[in-house]
């Protein structure tokens, strides 16, 4: 039987951790004749869209069709894509982020099944045909009559992840490496050069720590500019603090697949972004090695002379995976952090209000309003100011505060302090990471949602 898959999706975290496993199952499940089975991408609008979610989404072979989310609103309301694909007869529609009613009206309208992944609230289940839910929980919610729609799969991210990662080795073990060979994990291998990254690359920093084991902090100062003006210098600052009382520390900043190394650097320029000096810090330049250099990867240089490598291979999860500890932001990354058990501190500058414009929903949809957007954006995060934390999605999952959640006109020195609070107690982190372990679900969700679509597709 040939079919159509319509998968539905909105956000970069949503592509990158949701799609991107579950589109590799149903071809590992389904096999990869296009002729019997197309996989389409549509994308819906989402106030923390980058703009390039659509060509990422193109960049995965098992997929053969994506739609921008400008053209979404005409697909949903008249069913005609931007493109005028046409539909074969039987098929499934998979939401993978947005909005849940919208499955319930393409569905109706193409006349395929319905499937909805659900992490932590289902709604439609009367009209929706089934839902993998992450936990238990989300199913317990819902009358009894609509029970048998709901299965539990597990944590998408978390298989996303699984996916990626070789995982962590401790002293002696084998890693298996991008190209098929492997090395040995030593924790003696630090040395000068640092910690070894994913796939054997040097996470360098300047200075001579041979003598102190090697520890690795991970930078997200996250991808728009709304947060990146003050998360960029603040984040910096503080790597600057925390490197002159303890050297053996390294820096590293996973570069977001929708950012280049350029633009995020013009937020390090004091010539460039007003908010470095704000944050006292001056400056970083951004060096790319020439090919044969000692150094293998381009890094952001500041003013004191602290090296914080580029790490721009995605996703980055063997690499977060080594990391000690991260700075990070609200949204996604903490989620994406969360997932893979790595200990953060959440970093929510407010020096300028009406900077962070990236909230889900409505809220982020008012904030980015022209003209009346800044108004909107300082009204709401006044509000969220009031409220006591849990805005880190590993906090919203617990409602509990797990990770610690600065919020006000941070600056580096206070945030380094933590830091070195963190580093000089190691307990404190592993109490952290193993909180983050017990709140998200089992992974394996691909290859299960995987296999409601197929069951799907033959009713």
């Amino acid at each position: 039987m040939t079919a159509d898959i319509l998968i539905l999706s909105n956000g970069p975290g949503e592509v990158t951790t949701w799609v991107r496993p579950v589109v590799r199952q149903l071809r590992q499940l389904l096999g990869n004749d296009r002729n019997q089975i197309r996989i389409s991408v549509v994308l819906s609008p989402c106030p923390n869209s980058s703009g390039k979610e659509a060509d990422i989404a193109r960049s995965y072979p098992e997929v053969d069709r994506v739609q921008a989310a400008e053209h979404f609103w005409q697909f949903l309301l008249w069913g005609k894509t931007f493109e005028n694909w046409d539909w074969r007869k039987h098929g499934v529609v998979v939401f993978l982020g947005g909005d849940q009613f919208f499955p319930v009206v393409i569905g109706k309208r193409l006349g395929y099944r319905t499937v909805v992944y659900a992490e932590w609230d289902a709604r439609w289940y009367s009209m929706i045909d089934r839902f993998g839910v992450m936990k238990s929980k989300v199913a317990e919610r819902v009358p009894q009559k609509f029970a048998h729609k709901f299965s539990v799969v597990g944590d998408l991210m978390q298989e996303a992840q699984a996916q990626e990662d070789t995982g962590t080795r401790r002293h002696g073990e084998k890693r298996t490496r991008g190209h098929g060979d492997t090395e040995t994990w030593r924790e003696e291998d630090t040395g000068t050069r640092g910690t070894r990254g994913p796939h054997g690359v040097g996470i360098r920093g300047d200075g001579d720590s041979s003598t102190l084991p090697t520890e690795l902090i991970g930078i997200l100062p996250g991808s728009k500019p709304s947060k990146l003006m003050q998360g960029v210098p603040l984040t910096l600052a503080i790597a600057e603090y925390v490197y002159a009382k303890r050297p053996q520390t390294k820096f590293v900043i996973p570069v977001a697949p929708t950012l280049d190394l350029q633009t995020l650097a013009s937020f390090a320029d004091p010539q460039k972004n007003s908010f470095v000096q704000t944050f006292g810090f001056s400056g970083a330049s951004l060096i790319v090695p020439k090919l044969g250099t000692h150094s293998e990867l381009p890094f952001l240089k500041t003013g004191t002379g602290l090296c914080v490598q580029l790490w721009t291979q995605t996703p980055a999860y063997d690499l977060l995976s080594q990391c000690c500890l991260c700075l990070t932001t609200v949204g996604a990354n903490t989620a994406e952090l969360g997932a893979l058990a790595v200990p953060m501190i959440v970093l929510l500058p407010t020096q300028q209000l009406d900077a962070m414009r990236s909230w889900d929903g409505l809220p982020g949809l008012l904030a980015n309003l022209p003209l009346v957007g800044s108004g909107f954006a300082k009204m709401i995060n006044a509000l969220v100011l009031r409220r006591l934390g849990l805005l880190a999605w590993p906090n919203i999952w617990a409602q509990e505060m797990v990770v610690p959640e600065l919020v006000g006109k941070l600056q580096s020195q206070e945030v380094g302090e933590m830091v070195l609070d963190f580093l000089a107690h190691p307990e404190k982190l592993d109490q952290i990471r193993a909180k983050l372990q017990s709140i998200r679900g089992e992974p394996g969700a691909a290859q299960k949602l995987a296999t409601l679509v197929k069951e799907e597709m033959k009713s």
